[in-house]
């Protein structure tokens, strides 16, 4: 009979390794002169981001837990995310991709033997394997922050995936649905890998609202272009009107008009934009400015998650739109399975109680908040994975996107970044006050 203890470590070994090899199908499918390259001054060289994950899983599993000395001190400081900015990192005395391939993995070598002898109890950071989790979830994130600089990287396509299929099953009845007002649970105090900005669980009470049922699109989003929605001052925030008119920001990033049709480049691709996928590649400025085009708004970070895990008929906040189970290829687009998003309406099995598509997964989805503490928020096991971005300057996202791991996407996961940023796989949906 298997123990809990031992489902524990069975859960931490699959999630340490599905986010290595997925490492290393990034890493290795470049030369080493791509990976020391700095294809954007907004991204990290591949090879930082490899050594880095090597560096925070010995930090955290090797020195945090086991004790032990730093097996390469003179290293700690370039790897440091808040040391050196991503435009300096090209600059440091780095691993080369070797040294950087022999550290991560000796470094791991080393946790699976830890991880086989140690209790998962007894404190906060070992309890439920939370450590353990934590790491691979830092490494998933920066694999999709490493898939990030694989589409901003110039040159032939060295990545493939099939494309999802059409959508399955019946199309959304409509395009929107209303989210009755009232209190729901928001965040969580139950999930044993949650991060600190998940927590804690606390009661919200929100008005009636509607929210559109699928992202917007790309064939919706050229309406807007179309009717002039980069000419026009009304729609956009202040900052936002001088950040595209500073920039000659005409279009989603990627994106190029060749006589009467968009095309887009995508890892390396040229095609057409498909109208019926959901608009990536947009900031926070220009889904905003598209929602009051469209005389609606973004949702609140709230409503997003109240429409993602509130069930009206038991009062309940479930872990995902459709319940408690852990994703599955038909719920969601997740874990790099697609290098796309899904066409708008499928996945009619990940559909919220409302009937709500694609909320997680496919592209992460602005909201119109802040990024802030629930209420009781706790900083966990560091300052700087949350705290140090509380504030106005970020924006909430939510909801994942084609290049996020299941293990770090949930109903309660936050991200959040600069409204400017579009490099990111991000796109929106809008939302409107009930009762209208």
């Amino acid at each position: 009979m298997t123990t809990e203890p031992e489902l524990l470590r069975e859960r931490a070994v699959r999630a340490l390794t599905e986010a290595r090899a997925r490492t290393a199908g990034l890493t290795d499918a470049v030369s080493d002169q791509d990976l020391t390259a700095q294809h954007s001054p907004l991204m990290s060289p591949l090879v930082w981001d490899l050594a880095h994950i090597g560096n925070m899983e010995e930090l955290w599993l090797l020195r945090e837990v086991a004790g032990r000395e730093s097996m390469h001190p003179e290293i700690d400081p370039l790897y440091d995310a808040f040391e050196h900015p991503r435009a300096e990192r090209p600059k440091l005395p780095l691993l080369g991709p070797e040294e950087a391939r022999r550290y991560a993995a000796e470094v791991r070598g080393r946790v699976f033997d830890l991880l086989e002898h140690t209790p998962l109890e007894g404190t906060a950071l070992l309890a439920d394997g939370y450590v353990f989790g934590m790491i691979a979830q830092h490494e998933q994130q920066h694999d999709e922050t490493m898939l990030i600089t694989h589409q901003l990287r110039q040159g032939a396509a060295v990545l493939a995936a099939p494309d999802p299929g059409p959508p399955q099953g019946p199309a959304p009845q409509a395009r929107e649905v209303l989210v009755p007002g009232g209190p729901f649970t928001m965040g969580t105090s139950t999930e044993p890998w949650s991060l600190d900005n998940e927590r804690p669980a606390h009661t919200r009470d929100i008005g009636p609202f509607w929210i559109d049922t699928t992202p917007v699109t790309n064939a919706q989003y050229q309406v807007f272009i179309a009717d002039g929605g980069y000419r026009e001052e009304r729609w956009w925030a202040a900052d936002g009107w001088r950040q595209i008119r500073g920039n000659g920001i005409e279009a989603p990033l990627f994106w190029h008009r060749e006589a009467d049709e968009w095309l887009r480049r995508r890892f390396g691709v040229i095609e057409p934009v498909p109208a019926d996928e959901p608009v990536l590649h947009v900031s926070w400025y220009e889904a905003d400015a598209y929602a009051r085009w469209a005389g609606r708004r973004l949702p609140t970070e709230a409503e997003w998650e109240k429409a993602a895990r509130h069930d009206p008929a038991t009062g309940r906040s479930t872990r995902y739109p459709w319940g408690d189970a852990d994703p599955t290829p038909s719920h969601a687009n997740l874990g790099q399975r697609h290098l796309r998003p899904a066409p708008a309406g499928s996945y009619p099995g990940g559909a919220s109680p409302l009937g709500v598509r694609q909320l997680i997964g496919d592209v992460w989805e602005w909201t119109s908040s802040d990024f802030l503490p629930y209420p009781g928020f706790r900083a966990f096991p560091y300052r700087e994975y949350s705290e140090v971005f509380f504030g106005p300057e970020h924006k909430v996202l939510r909801g994942g996107s084609f290049a996020v791991d299941p293990v770090a996407c949930r109903g309660t996961f936050r991200n959040w970044d600069l409204p400017v940023r579009r490099q990111i796989f991000s796109g929106f949906r809008t939302a409107r006050d009930g009762g209208v």
